[in-house]
């Protein structure tokens, strides 16, 4: 015999949880998974036993006997264990969630009572993720988000619940009717980890930078112990027959070579078991991690693009990173190494463009469609930018050293022969690197030279065009456009393009959005003699150019 179950009477849930029914028909509230209190004691048990052995010698180091010390280290022991699990018991009986037909509701706290409920039509990504020991106890992490940014007002967290009740709660939320018969090139598994791709770890700048923090922390580590002074004469001692410059280098290789070990082993933890894939009803799913697994999903109807990323390490192994440029998408403030954007870790060029491709449903990648390169004039901006850059330092030194020592110029010397060509060099590879162009239902624009970014963004994606043009730009005759759009990062620009060029580019990008602020040209002989010896643009040289930007400024 079936029927309604009275309020307050304890059922089953398909996981095992004891939820409570609301009366009738409605959907029942569910808590949190009982493990989640073993959790919370092997966590605190940790803590304790790690600060129970300097504790004790603390205070056995004093005129109380060892016994009496160990008993006091029990007592804050058992103190902080109790207390962590009484608060614990007390989080999961007043935690509670259902899941109804239109809203997902969560209620908790005790002393101030929190109920938030979010419209099961807005939410656009469940996320998962577990640490090693919520693993071990089958548990997961569950964020309910609806991609808006008001500050955790749109997110829903459930702290914790089994493996099986998260993975439902995914499929349930995000469950969306299937459009058509499918795609097989485009649908299924797009991508799945390559242990070869672990080579482009060590070129990343994650390795530099992991290198000095860990130079950093050897000498942090040994100033609480009071033991810098002896772990500089140690090195010192180590280089006595070295002279100082020689030093400097060995010593920044070694930090080099450090940081290229944790690069290596940051990349094993964040992009082990990696796999994307899309599923039923338009969902692009990402599992990644060794020890913290992840699983991201987001919905095809809020991806507005992809961005080619290749920093000038990973460039130069001919590899690039695929981020999605969707909509609701930011960094997740529990987890500083899961940037929910990134859909493929560096891999060959090839590699990134098929998978690019296939996340966009298009036969060719829009981010390997050829570009219109830029005018002269942006060359002659960015080689002025580095000159300025690495002349103007070496002249200040070159004061100084007149003023108050000669090692200031032989400094400025170096600087100046060093620094310079390398300058010039790079200003030259970001001229090269700028273009933009439309291919399909995307415009698409590249920059950059340390980290060189190609965006192939929707053009009913845009809903708005910035022209700013400051006044050295306008005595160049060139102009930055910065398409506006509610993903990724707000804006994408186009910068240091020909003025009517931009415009032009603009306007055919997405008709009739700048339109108003367009009129006719009356000369544009000057715009077409900036685009440089054979330089491809969207003005051809048989077909005047047609518009021009008002005095009004946007």
């Amino acid at each position: 015999m079936t029927g309604p179950v009275p309020d307050g009477t304890p059922v089953t849930a398909a996981d095992g949880t004891r939820v409570t029914a609301t009366g009738g028909a409605g959907p029942e509230w569910r808590r949190l998974a009982p493990r989640t209190l073993l959790a919370g004691v092997a966590v605190l048990l940790g803590v304790a036993g790690g600060a129970a052995l300097p504790a004790f010698l603390s205070l056995s180091a004093g005129s109380r006997p060892w016994w009496q010390a160990a008993a006091w280290v029990v007592a804050g022991a058992t103190l902080l264990v109790g207390g962590g699990f009484v608060a614990d018991w007390v989080r999961l009986r007043r935690t509670r969630y259902r899941i109804g037909p239109d809203r997902v509701d969560l209620h908790t706290g005790l002393l101030v009572v929190k109920r938030r409920s979010l419209a099961r039509d807005r939410i656009r990504s469940v996320d998962l993720t577990a640490n090693p020991l919520e693993r071990l106890l089958g548990l997961v992490k569950v964020r309910i988000g609806t991609g808006e940014h008001t500050e955790g007002e749109s997110t829903l967290e459930l702290d914790l619940v089994s493996r099986a009740e998260g993975e439902h709660l995914r499929h349930t939320l995000l469950a969306r009717p299937a459009e058509g018969a499918g795609d097989p090139a485009h649908d299924g598994v797009l991508a799945v980890l390559d242990p070869r791709w672990i080579r482009y770890a060590p070129v990343s700048f994650v390795a530099p930078l992991l290198g000095g923090a860990a130079a950093g922390a050897v000498m942090q580590v040994s100033d609480w112990f009071g033991a810098q002074a002896k772990v500089i004469h140690w090195i010192g001692d180590r280089f006595e027959d070295v002279s100082l410059p020689w030093m400097i280098v060995d010593l920044a290789l070694i930090a080099t070579f450090v940081g290229m070990l944790g690069a290596l082993g940051l990349w094993v933890e964040m992009w082990a078991n990696y796999r994307l894939e899309r599923e039923p009803g338009g969902t692009l799913r990402v599992r990644r991690g060794l020890f913290t697994a992840r699983s991201v999903s987001l919905e095809e109807r809020r991806l507005r693009g992809i961005e080619l990323v290749e920093p000038l390490g990973v460039r130069l192994a001919r590899a690039a990173r695929v981020d999605a440029v969707a909509t609701g998408l930011a960094q997740d403030d529990d987890d500083k190494h899961a940037d929910l954007k990134n859909l493929l870790p560096p891999v060959p060029r090839a590699v990134a463009d098929r998978v690019a491709a296939q996340v966009l449903r298009e036969p060719e990648p829009p981010t390997g469609a050829p570009l219109a390169p830029h005018p002269r004039a942006a060359r002659t901006r960015r080689v002025r930018w580095a000159l300025w850059s690495a002349l103007g330092p070496a002249a200040v030194l070159a004061l100084l050293g007149a003023w108050l020592t000669p090692v200031l110029l032989y400094l400025a010397g170096g600087v100046a022969v060093v620094v310079t060509p390398l300058a010039v060099l790079l200003a030259l590879d970001a001229y090269r690197n700028l273009g933009h162009g439309i291919t399909g239902d995307y415009l698409v624009t590249r920059s950059g030279t340390v980290r060189r970014s190609t965006v192939a963004l929707q053009r009913s994606g845009v809903i708005g065009w910035t022209v700013k043009q400051s006044w050295f730009q306008r005595r160049a005759g060139v102009l930055t456009l910065s398409a506006t759009t509610a993903a990724g990062e707000g804006a994408y620009d186009v910068y240091d393009t020909g003025r009517s060029q931009g415009l032009a580019f603009a306007a055919e990008a997405v008709p009739g959005l700048l339109a108003p602020f367009l009129e006719p040209a009356r000369d544009t002989a000057g715009d077409r003699a900036n685009t440089g010896d054979g330089a491809h643009t969207t003005d051809t040289p048989d077909t005047p150019d047609t518009t021009k930007a008002r005095p009004t400024e946007r």
